[in-house]
């Protein structure tokens, strides 16, 4: 007996819990990594998860393989997503690193050019404030007379006296 007042004979109404989407996941993708060391062995590794698909696939080319990424359409077939030149990125990323390497030898060499002449300025600041203070001795010094005539000897010429 239903206990609703309004309809108390008949049955309440039970709703049938649906089982949801049954059709076959189709969202499959597949990774394909061939090195040029062993191009009649590639690795092929299928996969759902679109993250893991893209992280398969960086590793792939970071151990040098040409790597390719399908989509699986229907039923055994693939369409393909983007390819990867793995051993194409290692020379770039060799050359990279060479070319970084060079520019560091030469900014080195260039601090280690300019520490020298820095160096070399301050020694010859040294020794041309070694000679001023030789000379500005001399030069307080009273002059010398040198002729039996008295006359003195010139500290300097001008050239209204040559």
């Amino acid at each position: 007996m239903n206990r609703n007042g309004k309809h108390p004979g008949k049955t309440p109404h039970r709703r049938k819990a649906h089982r949801g989407d049954t059709t076959k996941n189709s969202r499959g993708y597949r990774v394909t990594g061939s090195w040029n060391e062993r191009p009649d062995r590639p690795a092929v590794k299928p996969t759902q998860d679109r993250k893991a698909r893209d992280r398969m696939a960086r590793d792939m080319a970071e151990q040098g393989a040409y790597v390719i990424v399908e989509e699986h359409v229907a039923y055994g077939m693939w369409r393909t997503l983007y390819e990867v030149d793995g051993p194409a990125l290692l020379a770039e990323r060799t050359a990279a690193e060479e070319a970084e390497a060079d520019r560091l030898a030469r900014d080195r060499a260039a601090v280690e050019h300019q520490a020298a002449e820095l160096e070399a300025a301050r020694r010859r600041r040294d020794r041309l404030a070694l000679e001023a203070s030789t000379y500005a001795r001399a030069l307080m010094s009273a002059p010398a007379i040198v002729r039996p005539e008295n006359r003195q000897r010139a500290r300097h010429i001008t050239g209204a006296q040559r």
